[in-house]
């Protein structure tokens, strides 16, 4: 069981700290624990027995890019683990063909891939198929057979706003499993959006949730820690 959190620019690194100071005695070796800081916090990161990822982080070892990070600083921190393909990445300009590239270069260096995907409301709002398509299309040119790629779904119009319905996300799930498929692929699949520690029990519970990725309700390390005690629960 998969349980992530993405701080996006919360967070300073004291506070971080505190944070990882109180989560510590909370964990449990049953959970996968994945934490993106912002990108101040990565110099700096608390002891923690989890796993340390970047929001964001430039296709290339170092280069004239600037206000990006690269994997040469990354290595050098030890971190392995990035976030990709997040819709407000994606708001900002990313494109797909970004976001494969960067997948693809990563894979190469071995790190752990968490890939968004995600579709806004007036897809949803046409039907079970035209999600289907939407979501096919941000699967192309990923590498979904590298078995370091997990796949966040994380429905756009459900971002701090209310989760998906549990039929909604219980049938999404199941139609990018049978994508990832037809590639031959199985990577874990993690529900995103709007995830709180009233919900997380019944989203874990769901055929093909392997996990959440959290983002507002991460922000309270007593929430994150419910949402933690929903993933056993739902073992």
């Amino acid at each position: 069981m998969i349980i992530a959190a993405n701080f996006k620019m919360h967070l300073t690194p004291r506070k971080l700290a505190t944070f990882a100071a109180t989560l510590r005695e909370s964990l449990d070796s049953r959970l996968q624990i994945l934490l993106f800081p912002n990108t101040a916090c990565l110099a700096n990161l608390p002891q923690c027995p989890v796993r340390w990822g970047a929001q964001n982080a430039y296709p290339a070892q170092n280069g004239a890019f600037s206000g990006e990070i690269g994997a040469e600083v990354l290595e050098s921190l030890a971190i392995q683990t990035l976030l990709v393909g997040h819709s407000e990445r994606r708001a900002l300009g990313e494109s797909q063909d970004f976001c494969a590239q960067k997948c693809r270069f990563y894979a190469e260096l071995g790190f752990t891939l968490v890939y968004c995907i995600g579709e806004p409301h007036d897809v949803r709002a046409r039907g079970r198929e035209s999600v289907r398509a939407f979501l096919d299309a941000q699967l192309q040119d990923i590498p979904l057979d590298y078995p370091n790629l997990i796949i966040a779904y994380e429905p756009i119009w459900a971002i701090g706003t209310q989760a998906a319905g549990m039929e909604q996300i219980e049938q999404t799930h199941a139609d990018i499993r049978a994508l990832c498929a037809e590639r031959g692929a199985t990577p874990p699949l993690l529900y995103g959006g709007s995830v709180k520690p009233n919900n997380a029990r019944a989203i874990l519970s769901l055929s093909n949730v392997n996990g959440v990725l959290v983002g507002s309700a991460a922000l309270v390390v007593s929430d994150f820690v419910q949402i933690m005690q929903a993933g056993l629960q739902a073992l």
